[in-house]
């Protein structure tokens, strides 16, 4: 039984594959130990799921000109000895990194450490912490085969396996009833995230009437940051938050989303096309997180901007309208799917420790 570190958190995208690749581990009997922050995304789920948490200080890299940013290399090398003293405590075989605040600690650790590390990244284009990753070993995962990160191994996004396995094992008609949709009507799902988004939640609530006028009914998670009116109507539900994906992407036909990297990687798992409305702040890396998929006719890209009741009305409909049109982009969907990307992280992760322990 070996020890291992799997670093990371802050968003969706750093801990669902965390969370994925802990979970195989622990079936192989490993122990397994996560770092990251109190803030972050990892403080809740990763204990939920029975995991340990040993947590650092949350180190944003500083964007401006400022005493924090020349403090910053000292906060990191401080972060860094924390770590690399767990590492020799708890006697850590290999350290993974999936980006996020603590990542970037974990990895000089790793280095100082002379400990096998590898980096997972979950977006097309990764951020300070893999970049720097990506830098100390050579054992690089990404997730789509556009990433900015040369010389890695597309080994696909690690999702939950129950999420895949439950989807389609699923009835639709029954996912619907349990949605509480009626069981024979083609079903549009919408979400922007677990905190919700404005512009796609406004959006469909100024054409909730034109879709359900056109015989398509809505499954709208709206996020539990959402301050939408109450609203009520037959062919409409709403939730703040949804705690089965599974039978809500069994229950649609057509989802609307932003395009994380978790997203846009389940529905594919799941053949679930959707429109992806990339998140408009930032570096632009939903854009290219769904581009590929897109690109195979697996979804539909609008920008932010462009996500309008007209777009709805002029594209959306008539693609929910034809059901051999949503077939196809099914297929495609599925097509461009890894379902074995945790196995393929794991196969990796092996190799790491084979190379490491022959150095």
């Amino acid at each position: 039984m070996s020890t291992f570190l799997l670093a990371g958190g802050g968003t969706g995208g750093h801990v669902n594959p965390l969370l994925a690749l802990a979970e195989e581990l622990r079936q192989q009997k490993h122990e397994v130990l996560a770092l990251g922050t109190k803030q972050g995304l990892e403080s809740r789920l990763v204990p939920n799921r029975g995991f340990e948490l040993a947590t650092i200080a949350r180190l944003p890299l500083p964007r401006k000109l400022s005493l924090s940013l020349f403090a910053y290399p000292f906060r990191l090398a401080r972060a860094s000895l924390q770590v690399a003293r767990l590492i020799r405590s708890r006697k850590v075989s290999c350290v993974v990194g999936f980006g996020g605040y603590a990542s970037a600690p974990a990895y000089l650790a790793a280095w100082i450490t002379k400990t096998p590390l590898v980096v997972h990244e979950a977006n097309a284009l990764a951020g300070f912490a893999n970049k720097l990753g990506a830098r100390l070993t050579s054992f690089v995962a990404v997730t789509f085969p556009n990433s900015n990160l040369r010389n890695a191994v597309v080994t696909g996004m690690p999702i939950r396996r129950e999420i895949v396995l439950s989807a389609s094992g699923y009835d639709k008609q029954q996912a619907r009833v349990e949605m509480g949709l009626d069981p024979m009507l083609p079903t549009l799902l919408v979400t922007g995230g677990s905190q919700g988004a404005k512009t796609i939640n406004e959006t469909i609530m100024g054409s909730v009437d034109h879709l359900i006028a056109a015989g398509v009914q809505v499954l709208h998670i709206v996020g539990e940051a959402s301050e939408l009116k109450e609203y009520s109507k037959p062919g409409y539900v709403r939730m703040a938050y949804c705690n089965a994906m599974d039978a809500a992407i069994a229950a649609s036909d057509f989802a609307v989303s932003r395009a994380g990297s978790s997203t846009v990687s389940e529905f594919a798992a799941c053949g679930l096309p959707a429109a992806y409305v990339p998140y408009p702040v930032g570096n632009g890396e939903q854009r290219l997180n769904a581009a590929s998929l897109v690109e195979n006719g697996g979804g539909l890209m609008v920008s932010d901007a462009e996500f309008t009741p007209g777009y709805i009305l002029q594209t959306l409909i008539p693609v929910l309208s034809k059901k051999s049109e949503l077939a196809k982009m099914s297929a495609a969907a599925k097509g461009q799917a890894i379902l074995d990307a945790t196995e393929r992280l794991g196969d990796l992760v092996s190799k790491a420790m084979d190379t490491g322990n022959r150095d």
